[in-house]
């Protein structure tokens, strides 16, 4: 048995790997980050800005999982970006992997950026880290019931769970750069809101599963690595990432270079 198959057997230890890895790779982001803004991004040719600390991280990340587990593939953003996607055509199990989620949140110098590591087996999220550097906060899950949220101020695991939606209305989270107002208002028509917050990266999906919101619309365009390791969060966490039609979502779709359709983040129904 190869090690790596070994550690996919033992969900938890190879969790708390894909955490240290994480949280390496945030560590260097910070060498890039400053509150007063970040000077020197590049535009890719989907016009996503992108910065070296998005890419140093990612070197961080691949060099780790080539490591741990060396005949599992890893889907990297910027990798991607390059030219550089692994054919995971029969691949049991592959990585998705963002080292930097909310760019223009780093660019603007706002602390709601994340490091995202996920791992798919066939085309459903078991396993996802979530780390946002400047807070030292980070979400993690690898299967049902364990979900936690780490501080690194106290140095502890919290359980978390989504929580039943409050009678005075819900709380929903939307994204602060792209997000249009008039579409997600008329989508909320139908929902008894008490509350909107706007929340950058994957971190949106987190507080969802964290029980500090109840729903997260997505109605605009977004990639698989942007998205893989909060689902996996959430559905550690009692919830789920589905389509506007109720459906799971699946991953792997490189046929449709790993685009998503629009979706909603909640507590599973």
């Amino acid at each position: 048995m190869s090690p790596s198959h070994k550690l996919l057997e033992h969900p938890a230890a190879l969790c708390n790997m894909i955490r240290r890895v994480a949280i390496e790779a945030g560590q260097v982001t910070l060498d890039y980050f400053d509150d007063s803004g970040f000077d020197g991004a590049d535009v890719k040719a989907d016009g996503s800005p992108v910065t070296e600390a998005d890419r140093a991280a990612e070197r961080i990340i691949e060099a780790a999982l080539k490591d741990i587990t060396p005949d599992v593939p890893m889907i990297g953003e910027e990798a991607t970006s390059e030219g550089r996607t692994p054919d995971i055509t029969g691949a049991e199990y592959f990585w998705l992997v963002d080292p930097l989620d909310g760019t223009k949140e780093f660019v603007a110098g706002r602390p709601d950026y994340t490091v995202n590591i996920a791992l798919i087996h066939k085309d459903t999220p078991v396993m996802g880290v979530v780390y946002a550097p400047v807070p030292g906060e980070l979400y993690a899950g690898h299967g049902p019931g364990t979900a936690i949220r780490w501080m690194e101020d106290s140095g502890k695991d919290k359980s978390i769970h989504v929580r039943q939606a409050p009678r005075e209305g819900l709380t929903v989270v939307a994204s602060r750069n792209h997000t249009n107002d008039e579409k997600l208002g008329a989508f909320l028509k139908e929902y008894k809101v008490a509350k909107l917050l706007k929340r950058g990266s994957s971190l949106k999906i987190c507080v969802v599963a964290a029980g500090k919101a109840d729903l997260y619309p997505r109605l605009g365009p977004t990639y698989e690595w942007d998205i893989a390791a909060g689902d996996a969060v959430l559905r550690s966490a009692g919830g789920m990432v589905t389509d506007l039609a109720g459906q799971p979502f699946v991953y792997g779709k490189t046929d449709k270079k790993l685009l998503n359709p629009e979706f909603l983040a909640a507590p599973e129904a």
